[in-house]
């Protein structure tokens, strides 16, 4: 009998990482991919490039090549470099390693829809955890820089279900009911000793420089919220209209682990 995998989502702070951790714990041997792992189906802060790209990007930085080599994965004829494993002091090193991954409209759609169910389609694993691989990452592509609408959006969900119909899956919906509040949380978490902000300002830089942040003149808190509030409707509809039989729904850090395990 197959054991089942678990793709863990929900919005930024609904508290996705520390649901991994704990899930991991009492699962025993299942595997746990987090974002910039490397994934069977997510490629999250991940460059995914071809061998010309590749041994252009190794020769641009001769002193960490043993490094990035350790970190690339090959897939056909392309390879999957997890660059933020790569600790660097290099100057804009991340950065341009982060034009090469699929989001952020570096792909067009049908390229980037190409990537995602190739890679789903090909997926066959059991007893694996995944962080925020079905939902965030590709939304957030979807919604900020193709700027597909809703209906769009459910039609690309329609054919990634169709995807996965063979597979042996569960989606764990950590839900928000006070988005403001768990942004507030993790703007605190994700700060450094001196309390300087570290994820808010980049949160913000990716809204704001987002087409669809331009568009609709989205900026600041008030900006994030009323994208997040629209994200978090498309992913309800998502949910009751593609994958509810498939979904458990909680309340973002406010559930009981064991009468979680008694659902999965």
């Amino acid at each position: 009998m197959k054991k089942t995998n678990y793709f863990i989502e929900g919005l930024q702070g609904a508290g996705k990482s520390a649901f991994v951790q704990k899930l991991s714990e009492i699962s025993g041997d299942y595997r746990v991919f987090r974002e910039g792992d490397y994934s069977p189906v997510e490629l999250a802060w991940c460059a995914y490039v071809t061998e010309e790209q590749y041994t252009s990007i190794l020769n641009s930085y001769p002193s960490i090549q043993e490094d990035i080599k350790g970190q690339t994965f090959e897939e056909g004829e392309r390879k999957i470099i997890c660059y933020t494993r790569i600790l660097t002091d290099i100057p804009g090193f991340h950065r341009e390693l982060e034009k090469f991954e699929i989001y952020n409209g570096n792909y067009e759609r049908d390229s980037f829809e190409k990537v995602i169910f190739e890679r789903f389609k090909n997926w066959n694993g059991q007893g694996q955890i995944f962080e925020c691989s079905v939902f965030q990452n590709i939304i957030e592509n979807q919604i900020l820089y193709l700027m597909m609408t809703d209906e769009e959006i459910l039609d690309f969900y329609g054919r990634l279900e169709s995807v996965l119909s063979d597979k042996s899956y569960k989606i764990i919906y950590l839900d928000m009911e006070d988005i403001a509040g768990g942004i507030q949380i993790i703007r605190k978490e994700r700060s450094d000793e001196k309390g300087n902000e570290l994820w808010f300002p980049l949160m913000l830089q990716y809204l704001e420089e987002s087409s669809y942040g331009k568009a609709h003149a989205l900026s600041g808190m008030e900006g994030l919220l009323t994208h997040l509030e629209h994200r978090k409707s498309l992913e309800h509809r998502i949910i009751e209209e593609i994958f509810k039989e498939k979904t458990i729904n909680l309340k973002a850090k406010n559930y009981k682990m064991d009468e979680v395990v008694a659902l999965l």
